[in-house]
């Protein structure tokens, strides 16, 4: 019986060591990718290892270090900022949502739930954020218009319809108020639901370009991503246009196009890789519980 449990904690180890390898692989190719010339690239496609490893993807990616560390700094903060406030503004209502005794709680839910079925479109979102809230070249473009989800308020909201209704009324009972019951009692009890909210806006906020390219024309404001956006379609122009000029041609013989475009997944995707295993436990957990209460 013993050598049988032993067989089989194996075969579950060798399972996952192999499962594991074949998740972290198209990451290693990536990697790998960036760290290759341009000829090599089109002549034996994207390696691992690869034959000639050169940083030239990475040089060209990161030629103005001041414009690439400012738009990590812009990206960090409203990273920071946004995913704070998303889970205090989501975390409320939520809060409120998942009080049965509250008048008009019905009509709220479904109000929550008409934004995740229909919008204004694409130009009225624009004109309110810029000639009504005056967005326009602000950090809070980036931050404010992402800070409210349906998803999250509803997930927020089912894991506290889980909670036992004695807690409320025994801090009720002792004079409390509903913020003091909010951020003394559920909040430290919602643990895995709130970061698994964090991990969701953390990346929702470091990987969005839309907000900066539709509402930011100050390049000295623009987030990482949109000014790595910028440089691969930069990139991509020259390349349509070495088809009518030799001249062009004859300089980007030497530019690993698509190298760029994997050393900007390496470059964008560390911080994130980051953040994951310290909410990685809490993950699983907060999506199944917010999903299935209430």
């Amino acid at each position: 019986m013993k050598e049988r449990m032993t067989i089989g904690r194996f075969i579950v180890h060798l399972f996952v060591i192999v499962f594991s390898f074949v998740c972290l692989y198209p990451f290693l190719l990536v990697v790998g990718g960036s760290l290759m010339t341009n000829s090599e690239a089109i002549n034996s496609g994207f390696k691992v290892i690869p034959d000639e490893p050169t940083l030239a993807s990475y040089q060209i990616l990161l030629g103005n270090g001041a414009l690439i560390f400012n738009g990590y700094k812009i990206t960090v903060f409203v990273t920071v900022v946004g995913t704070c406030l998303s889970i205090a503004v989501n975390g409320m209502m939520g809060y409120v949502l998942s009080r049965k005794h509250l008048a008009g709680r019905r009509v709220m839910n479904l109000y929550v739930l008409l934004t995740m079925l229909f919008n204004g479109g694409m130009v009225p979102w624009y004109l309110v954020c810029t000639q009504y809230l005056h967005l326009k070249d602000t950090y809070w473009a980036l931050i404010l218009p992402s800070v409210v989800s349906a998803w999250y308020i509803f997930l927020i909201r089912n894991y506290f319809t889980g909670v036992p209704e004695e807690l409320w009324e025994s801090a009720k009972l002792d004079g409390a108020s509903e913020f003091t019951v909010f951020s003394k009692i559920y909040l430290p009890l919602a643990t895995p639901v709130i970061a698994t909210v964090v991990l969701f806006a953390a990346l929702g906020y470091w990987n969005d370009w839309w907000l900066g390219l539709m509402l930011i024309d100050d390049s000295t404001m623009q987030p990482l991503q949109m000014l790595l956006r910028t440089m691969i379609s930069n990139i991509q122009f020259l390349q349509t246009m070495s088809q009518q000029s030799s001249e062009v041609q004859a300089m980007l013989a030497s530019v690993p196009g698509d190298g760029v475009k994997m050393a900007m997944v390496v470059v964008t995707t560390g911080p994130i890789i980051l953040l994951y295993p310290f909410v990685q436990k809490y993950f699983m957990k907060g999506i199944m519980v917010g999903a299935v209460k209430g």
